[in-house]
């Protein structure tokens, strides 16, 4: 099968922006990244779009021009971008096409996602017991996950004063203020042992990539990023992922689905974990990315007290992790999120990141996604 190659990214800045519709945000971030490939519209043999909030992204054709492309439209939970490069890119590699645009947008209201139960396949009294909150499952995931590694509550606030510290460099970013441990472990607690300060929030944005085959990638940059593999799983039987109401006993060992979806990944891309130089993680809370580090295979359990306290996961680390501030400092439009992974990754491996540009420049990343009720996609980047 023919390679698939990233030539232009492009971002709508995250956060908050009365007014302004999910569609427009997501016309500006397809400019920017046709511009950034020095492109147009008009050239998009197809576009693949992503959403939560918007019943059909396509519906931007409007703003970006009436050229009768062909326009698919997915939603896969937190997983939506992953399943959208997964669409695309097997669109070129079978031959189907040579250049299209994947678009992510969301618009979402303040406060925590909500829905009825019975659409994640759970029974009413799951809701109401009071137990249908997202931040409870991660609060308890990470608290079990604590008991079991030795994980700390000084390495939870390392995570999201970090990811802090990162957004203030990202102009892109919703959070830019940059937040101390102190200050994150003092925040109000919202589900032990997660504070205010350790969780991501639901926001606005949009952000979009073009990709393309290899034979057109030399004829338009000298700097493509190769989409080597994107894998995406559901949870299996027994595992403890978001709106489960069970889980197996730990002795069974049920893998997660990230590890599923990361090892397909790897496999399919013919990269190892050790050649993993950037990363960017589902961080809905700070304990989860902690967790998804072994997941995806990045660290053993329980290694991640050393790699965070030495730095392993700043900037200047041997793995850095989340180098635009992560959901924690850019928030969570759904269908956005895991383009803006795919952004941060080629920028960094261009060399383009500026002031969080990190130490030595990436040959390979990982970007990996996360949410209910339990399915995960992971991609694979080099250059």
């Amino acid at each position: 099968m023919r390679e698939v190659a990233i030539i232009g990214t492009g971002l709508h800045k995250f956060g908050r922006f009365p007014g302004k519709t999910a569609l427009a945000m997501g016309a500006e971030a397809a400019r920017a990244a046709l511009a950034d490939a020095s492109l147009t519209w008009a050239e998009m043999q197809f576009a693949v779009g992503g959403s939560y909030e918007v019943d059909q992204p396509d519906a931007v054709v409007s703003d970006l021009g009436l050229t009768g492309v062909q326009f698919t439209n997915v939603y896969n939970g937190c997983a939506t971008a992953g399943s959208a490069l997964a669409l695309a890119s097997q669109l070129i590699r079978l031959g189907e096409y040579e250049i299209g645009l994947v678009l992510g947008m969301d618009k979402h209201e303040p406060g925590a996602f909500a829905a009825e139960p019975d659409q994640y396949a759970c029974p009413p009294w799951y809701g109401e017991l009071g137990l249908f909150l997202t931040t409870k499952f991660f609060g308890m995931k990470i608290n079990r996950y604590m008991h079991d590694h030795g994980i700390t509550h000084d390495t939870l606030a390392a995570v999201a004063a970090k990811n802090y510290y990162n957004g203030s460099l990202n102009p892109f970013a919703y959070r830019r203020k940059p937040l101390s441990p102190a200050e994150i472990l003092s925040s109000r607690m919202l589900n032990y042992p997660l504070t205010q300060y350790m969780f991501c929030s639901p926001d606005e944005g949009a952000a979009a990539v073009v990709v393309c085959s290899s034979a057109v990638a030399r004829r338009h940059t000298d700097q493509p990023v190769y989409l080597r593999a994107t894998e995406t799983r559901t949870r299996r039987f027994g595992a403890f992922e978001v709106h489960s109401p069970s889980a197996a006993p730990a002795h069974l060992q049920v893998p997660a689905p990230t590890v599923d979806a990361a090892a397909a990944a790897f496999e399919r891309a013919g990269i190892g974990p050790a050649e993993v130089g950037i990363a960017q993680l589902q961080d809905t809370d700070a304990g989860a990315e902690i967790i998804h580090m072994a997941e995806c295979g990045l660290c053993q359990d329980g290694e991640q007290n050393e790699l965070i306290a030495g730095g392993a996961t700043g900037l200047s680390g041997r793995l850095p992790v989340n180098s635009d501030g992560g959901l924690i400092a850019n928030g969570e439009p759904v269908g956005a999120s895991g383009l803006r992974q795919v952004h941060e990754l080629v920028t960094q491996m261009r060399g383009r990141a500026g002031q969080r540009q990190v130490a030595a420049r990436p040959a390979a990343g990982l970007a990996q996604l996360y949410g209910a009720p339990g399915v995960a996609a992971v991609s694979i980047l080099s250059t």
